[in-house]
């Protein structure tokens, strides 16, 4: 059971929670990490590395099935945005040489990667979300600051900003690639992994609060019991056409305990490890669900307050690339 993650960057933690999955299972099998650079971690913590071009390069997915072919990969799992709808495009040619992608729709990529598709789709599930605003309207008056600016197909919070005024909104509208104005909202925000079968059952969501967040990832988070936001993003993941593995929502919960969903990835969020040690052992669920079995989902499928506290850690090299 020779499982591929691919764009692996820091995702160590990650790369574990599958090396222990196998381990649990009683399943011989090696981790593959598949990078554009031997500088990343994970790269370097992997049983074996293979490199590759860049995401959206031509040759991209051969080299991935080549490697496939050769180390007999039976689960491959991408863990960045901008890879997913190629692969997704490539899906079957995968499937004819025996692995399985953990990707949702092309359909259901595209719904994530524009958030102002998502925002449509979130309003269609009757799902409460921020508003999208016009920008000439907010600079001539018409909305009460603060607003909230980020690119329409970011990713990371890269370019998201609370806009405190007009000044701030002329001044960061024309430095935000393909910019998009939302209501600015205010509560407990949480991020949500949504275990959604490779056969499109949905089995359990999995708030995390976001207690501290660095460099658009949570650094400190606090699964929690919220069954207003658990029911809200079943609803939204069972709504997605053809929504496969894990899917990452962001809400804000209001004082009055309405979730406003504004974000989808159809991917592992950075923080999923959390979900993994609270008992929602993802990457378990799908090597069992690879081998044809049903995933051992429990019940309850996570334990609410556990609590991580993420941190720096580091892999030493010698010149010839060996551990240190």
């Amino acid at each position: 059971m020779n499982i591929l993650l691919t764009s692996g960057g820091r995702r160590v933690a990650l790369l574990k929670a599958f090396r222990a999955a196998l381990k649990k299972l009683g399943q011989a099998g090696q981790i593959l990490v598949a990078d554009l650079s031997p500088l990343s971690s994970a790269y370097q913590i992997a049983d074996i590395q293979v490199a590759v071009p860049r995401c959206l390069e031509p040759g991209y997915v051969d080299r991935l099935l080549d490697i496939c072919t050769a180390h007999e990969v039976k689960l491959l799992v991408p863990l960045i945005d901008t890879e997913l709808a190629v692969l997704a495009a490539a899906h079957d040619r995968f499937k004819a040489i025996g692995t399985t992608v953990v990707i949702s729709s092309l359909e259901a990529i595209t719904l994530s990667r524009d958030k102002r598709k998502t925002a449509t789709f979130f309003e269609s599930c009757g799902l409460a979300t921020p508003k999208v605003l016009d920008f000439d309207r907010a600079i001539s008056g018409a909305y009460e600051f603060p607003l909230f600016l980020k690119p329409a197909d970011g990713s990371s919070s890269i370019g998201s900003r609370r806009i405190d005024d007009v000044e701030e909104l002329r001044f960061f509208w024309p430095r935000t690639k393909n910019p998009m104005l939302l209501e600015c909202l205010t509560g407990v925000e949480y991020t949500v992994d949504v275990y959604s079968g490779l056969d499109g059952t949905v089995h359990c969501a999995v708030p995390r609060r976001r207690v501290e967040v660095r460099a658009g990832e949570v650094s400190k988070g606090l699964t929690e019991q919220v069954p207003a936001v658990i029911e809200a993003a079943t609803k939204a993941a069972k709504a997605l056409p053809g929504a496969r593995g894990v899917l990452t929502f962001q809400c804000m919960l209001s004082d009055d305990g309405t979730p406003y969903f504004f974000e989808l990835n159809a991917r592992f969020g950075g923080g999923a490890p959390l979900s993994i040690h609270a008992g929602a052992d993802f990457p378990r669920w799908l090597l069992e669900e690879t081998q044809g079995r049903a995933p051992s989902v429990g019940s309850p499928p996570f334990r609410p307050r556990t609590l991580m506290l993420r941190y720096d850690d580091a892999v030493f090299l010698d010149e010839a690339g060996r551990w240190l």
